[in-house]
């Protein structure tokens, strides 16, 4: 990433603040270089510039250098190099006051993947939720090449906030079924979990789809803030609970391992 003229805007305790900010998306660092335009290394120069020189003017040409310009680099699967930097070009923007308050910059999002591998757990999970459908020319990747499928999700993002998203749903309980299995749910946890939905979709749900708006986002978005704990009461009632979704409800071993939980039952002397 090309941060212009970084080279004196930025401190070197900015630049080594911003690799441990990368660290928290889960990337390794955030190597710097300093490009000077002349000099060894192709004109670049501290942190990693002595493995540069062989690709030194590919670098300057597909990135547009100019001197004083800063180069932030990270190294990890897509997913998780992307995420990262998409982090950290907004901190970085945020700190030299590179973002318009004033400006809204609406977009769609859509082909979502149906699936991302999750190497940790070696199997796939769902990008969006479990419930999207394939788009009808996808549906036979489910079989040979899910990692490719692609979804019939959409989201609505303003200003880098999700405002906005929804998908056409699985209708069909072979689908449904086909989803399950590729995310690692056999038919008895399935079941156990959903199986309000499994018997709905027995008795012929029709195709649907929509789209939920979140509107606590959009009024974070009008009052300035980017938390939106600002701008909604948390929890939804006294105990923490969602009636509406039977929430809390019963959870597995690997997900309070995710979390760093553990449950412990103390019985009362009473």
């Amino acid at each position: 990433m090309r941060i212009p003229g970084g080279a004196e805007r930025l401190t070197r305790k900015m630049l080594d603040g911003y690799g441990e900010y990368a660290k928290s998306w889960r990337t390794g660092g955030l190597p710097y270089v300093k490009y000077t335009g002349a000099g060894d290394h192709g004109g670049f120069e501290t942190g990693v510039a002595k493995f540069l020189a062989p690709i030194a003017d590919d670098l300057v040409s597909a990135l547009g250098l100019e001197t004083g310009d800063v180069v932030l680099f990270t190294a990890d699967t897509r997913s998780v190099a992307c995420t990262a930097m998409g982090h950290v070009r907004l901190k970085v923007a945020g700190d030299l006051d590179l973002i318009d308050g004033d400006a809204w910059s609406p977009l769609w999002v859509i082909d979502f993947p149906m699936f991302e591998w999750d190497e940790e757990s070696k199997r796939y999970i769902s990008l969006h939720h479990p419930f999207s459908a394939p788009k009808e020319d996808e549906v036979a990747k489910l079989d040979s090449d899910p990692a490719n499928c692609i979804s019939a999700c959409y989201d609505l993002v303003i200003n880098g906030s999700e405002v906005g998203g929804g998908s056409v749903r699985i209708h069909q309980p072979a689908v449904q079924a086909k989803v399950f299995e590729l995310i690692g749910l056999d038919e008895n946890e399935a079941r156990e979990k959903f199986g309000f939905l499994l018997e709905a979709l027995k008795y012929g749900a029709p195709p649907h789809g929509g789209i939920a708006f979140g509107l606590d986002r959009l009024v974070m978005l009008l009052h300035g803030t980017d938390n939106i704990r600002d701008v909604i009461a948390f929890p939804k009632t006294q105990h923490g609970s969602d009636l509406m979704c039977e929430a809390p409800g019963p959870v597995d071993e690997a997900q309070l391992t995710d979390l760093g939980l553990r449950v412990e039952v103390h019985q009362s002397e009473d």
